[in-house]
């Protein structure tokens, strides 16, 4: 029997199922690679063309998209933002508009100073050299100056605001290591003399106070900004600035004040308040015909050039931000108006036995005494409280308040003066509902007005009877005087009959020549007037214990009222402290100076004492 071999070796063996999984060899690898070289060489050239235009076409439809894009729907932005790069905004400096009395006496000016820097790394010489040089320029001694260089080794700065000749002369010493940088600052050539007028402009060259602050649209030049081109250095060129860019008017904002009075009204109230040691007081000169005041100062004042040493609340002209009780300088204006609505006539008498019972008051004199039968004229000459209370009582007590209200009180001034505040006159239930208002608003007590109020009613007694806007504004004038703008006005109202308000200046001349006024009398004129000493109220209620305002107005000439002038002293010491010995003094002075500056040529008529007495 055949033996089964133990190990079957199938190394030569291959079953054709075998042979279709067996791995291609080396040369069948080859053969195939040769065959798919050989198909693909079979591709046309054609195609290969095609390919790549193909490839260019989108490239290209690429581009014009993206042109499409850039030119059309972003070219205006672009074309915008390559200007912005190559052009610069400017706005021109232009200084700001002069301000000018009535005779053209320039009261601000911007003109050029310096800001002088000292920087002692680049000093040539000593510091002590340098400061024995520069001390007589700045106004400082050569060891403060020396010191001061010792502080920081540069942006040392030794003048804020260095005059142009000071600067000229700092630049002639040819010292190395000082910088000079200019600049504009507003310039008040008559100091504190109109600074309540004017005002002041701050750091930023914004108006602060007075006119600077109510007129600033006037008094800055509009200036519209250029673009100009820029070069690849950055240096500007004027390509594109339009014709005349820095060319501007020469208009200036004309005033009604005049200088010279003011500087004369100023030196009078300064005087008084010294002497009586006042709180404060003011003066104000207004031409009634048409409002304009002349003069308006205040006493203490400021420096504008110096704004920033002063108490911010002078910054306030209170002849037009504060109130006031006027006292008696009001009872010619009740006269007037009881006279206008027939409640009395001129040559009226009544009794003044010294004192009068209101309800549970009792009413007095201030001299506690009385004068018995007495004139209209004599109740404003002896500035008879009873008299007025008695005038006022012919009066229905709602008639009376409609008139008060016609006269503008608890009204505000309008004026282009700023920080302009509200009368006050209490509401007409609170008036109607006690006879002691009526009584008391006689007598200028019980309700509050500004100074300049009081001299705008004041004008409709010098004016024949109208209502003015005080104001100090005249118009932007050019450098021939030719006006070029003039504010409109508002429209003047007929208050009382220009007889009545004669009628009332007559009286008021009585006041002056055989009265209370005596003090404000000038040989040759015919002067009306009538003083002020009233009880100083307080804000909390009632008045301030021996505290007192005085005051003094006065109307000229007489038988051609134009002109009022006025002045008012608050908290005057002294037992002696009056109107007729502390405000009229100083009308009196002022109206001393008025006269030759108007023109005012004596009266033709001069009455004597006899025929004034009535």
């Amino acid at each position: 029997m055949q033996k089964t071999p133990s190990k079957l070796k199938f190394k030569n063996f291959r079953h054709p199922a075998f042979r279709k999984r067996e791995k291609p060899s080396l040369v069948r690898l080859m053969q195939r690679f040769r065959f798919i070289s050989h198909t693909q060489d079979q591709i046309p050239g054609i195609s290969r063309i095609f390919i790549i235009w193909g490839i260019f076409m989108t490239a290209g439809l690429g581009l014009a998209i993206n042109l499409y894009q850039l030119q059309i729907l972003q070219g205006a932005k672009l074309t915008q933002r390559a200007r912005n790069q190559q052009m610069v905004k400017l706005r021109p400096f232009v200084p700001r508009r002069l301000v000018v009395d009535r005779s053209n006496n320039v009261l601000a000016v911007d003109r050029p100073v310096y800001t002088l820097y000292a920087h002692p790394k680049l000093f040539s010489q000593s510091p002590q050299q340098m400061a024995e040089q520069l001390a007589p320029i700045l106004e400082e001694t050569p060891a403060e100056l020396a010191k001061t260089f010792q502080s920081r080794k540069s942006g040392i700065t030794l003048a804020s605001a260095l005059p142009e000749v000071n600067a000229g002369r700092v630049r002639s010493l040819r010292l190395d290591g000082l910088e000079l940088i200019q600049k504009y600052s507003r310039y008040y050539p008559q100091k504190d003399v109109v600074a309540d007028v004017v005002g002041y402009v701050n750091m930023d060259r914004q108006g602060q106070a007075g006119v600077e602050y109510s007129q600033e649209e006037l008094l800055e030049r509009s200036v519209p900004t250029v673009e100009l081109s820029r070069a690849g250095n950055g240096r500007l060129l004027p390509n594109h600035a339009p014709k005349g860019f820095l060319n501007f008017d020469d208009l200036r904002l004309q005033l009604t004040i005049d200088s010279r009075l003011q500087r004369v009204a100023r030196t009078a109230l300064q005087a008084q308040m010294r002497k009586f040691q006042a709180k404060r007081g003011a003066v104000i000169v207004m031409d009634a015909s048409d409002g304009s005041l002349l003069a308006l100062t205040s006493y203490p004042t400021y420096n504008p050039n110096e704004y920033s040493k002063a108490d911010i609340s002078l910054f306030r002209n209170w002849t037009v931000a504060d109130l006031y009780e006027p006292g008696s300088t009001f009872k010619p204006l009740n006269v007037a108006i009881a006279l206008e609505n027939g409640a009395i006539k001129a040559d009226d008498m009544f009794n003044d036995p010294g004192s009068i019972q209101i309800g549970k008051h009792t009413i007095r004199n201030a001299g506690l005494n009385g004068h018995g039968q007495i004139s209209i004229a004599k109740i404003l000459q002896t500035s008879s409280n009873i008299g007025m209370v008695r005038i006022i009582q012919q009066m229905k007590p709602t008639l009376y308040y409609n008139w008060l209200e016609r006269l503008g009180l608890g009204q505000t001034v309008d004026t282009d003066l700023p920080f302009g505040v509200r009368g006050q006159l209490k509401s007409q239930k609170e008036f109607l509902g006690s006879s002691i208002e009526p009584a008391t608003t006689s007598f200028g007590q019980g309700f509050s007005l500004t100074p300049l109020q009081l001299v705008q009613m004041h004008g409709a007694l010098a004016n024949g009877g109208k209502l003015v806007t005080p104001h100090v504004v005249q118009g932007l004038v050019d450098t021939k005087g030719q006006m070029h703008y003039s504010p409109k006005l508002s429209t003047s109202r007929q208050i009382f009959s220009a007889a009545t308000a004669q009628t009332v200046v007559e009286m008021m001349e009585t006041v002056v020549s055989v009265g209370t006024g005596k003090a404000a009398q000038i040989p040759g004129y015919r002067i009306g007037g009538k003083t002020g000493t009233s009880q100083k109220a307080s804000p909390y209620g009632g008045y301030i214990p021996n505290a007192r305002i005085t005051s003094f107005v006065s109307i000229l000439p007489v038988e051609s009222p134009r002109y009022v002038v006025f002045a008012v002293a608050d908290e005057p010491k002294g037992g002696n402290a009056y109107g007729s010995t502390v405000a009229a003094p100083i009308v009196k002075t002022v109206m001393e100076a008025l006269i030759p500056i108007e023109g005012i040529p004596p009266s033709q008529e001069t009455k004597t004492d006899s025929q004034l007495k009535q």
